[in-house]
C-alpha cells in the first residue's frame, strides 16, 4: 500500500495502517534517536515514546509537510527534550555527588581535627604531669583552673610573686616539651 494511503488510514484511527508506517520509519528514527544518546537502550525506549507521541498527534497532522519531515521534527524535538531532562539529571545527581563528598570531606576533617585535639589534649597532660610539682600545680591553678594570683598564692601559702616566676617558668618549661611536637605537626617552624 502507498504511503498516502496509509497516512490517510491511519489519521482515521486505523491501528494497522499506522503500524506499518511505524514499519516504514522505526529504523530511521531508531539511527536518529541513536546518534543523538549514543546508547541502543535509550535509543530503542525514545523510538517508541516518539511513535507514541506520533499516533496521539496524528490526528492534528494536517499534511503541509511530508509525513517524513513531519515524524523527524517530533522526533528530534522529543529527543532534545529527552537530551535536556538527562543533562539537568546529570547536573543534579553531580552536584548532590558533589555535595555529599564535600560533607564527607567536612565531616573527616572535623573527624581528622577531633582526633588531633583529643591527641594534643593527651600530650598536653602528659607533659604537665611531667613538670615538676611545684610548676605543675601553679599551672594547673591558673591556666586550667583559673583561678586568680591572690586565690593561690593564699592556697599555696607563697608569695604572689612567687606565684608570677612559677607559672612563667612552668609555661616555659612546658612550651620547651611542647615544641617538638608542634614542629613535628608543622605547627611552628
Amino acid at each position: 500500500m502507498e504511503e498516502r494511503e496509509l497516512l490517510r488510514r491511519a489519521c482515521s484511527g486505523d491501528a494497522e495502517a499506522f503500524g506499518e508506517l511505524v514499519s516504514l520509519y522505526q529504523q530511521k528514527v531508531f539511527h536518529l534517536a541513536f546518534g543523538f544518546t549514543h546508547d541502543r537502550t535509550a535509543a530503542d525506549d525514545l523510538a517508541q515514546e516518539i511513535f507514541l507521541k506520533a499516533y496521539l498527534a496524528l490526528p492534528g497532522f494536517r499534511g503541509k509537510a511530508e509525513f517524513s519531515t513531519w515524524l523527524y521534527r517530533l522526533a528530534i524535538n522529543h529527543i532534545k527534550d529527552y537530551l535536556r531532562k538527562m543533562k539537568r539529571k546529570i547536573q543534579r545527581e553531580e552536584s548532590l555527588e558533589e555535595a555529599r563528598e564535600r560533607l564527607i570531606s567536612k565531616e573527616e576533617n572535623v573527624i581528622e581535627k577531633e582526633e588531633l585535639m583529643e591527641r594534643r589534649r593527651q600530650l598536653l597532660h602528659k607533659v604537665i604531669a611531667a613538670l615538676p610539682e611545684k610548676y605543675r600545680l601553679v599551672l594547673t591553678l591558673r591556666d586550667i583552673e583559673g583561678l586568680p594570683y591572690e586565690e593561690i598564692a593564699s592556697l599555696l601559702g607563697i608569695s604572689i610573686g612567687t606565684v608570677d616566676s612559677r607559672l612563667h617558668r612552668a609555661r616555659k618549661l612546658l612550651r620547651e616539651k611542647m615544641e617538638p611536637y608542634l614542629r613535628q605537626e608543622g605547627r611552628i617552624s
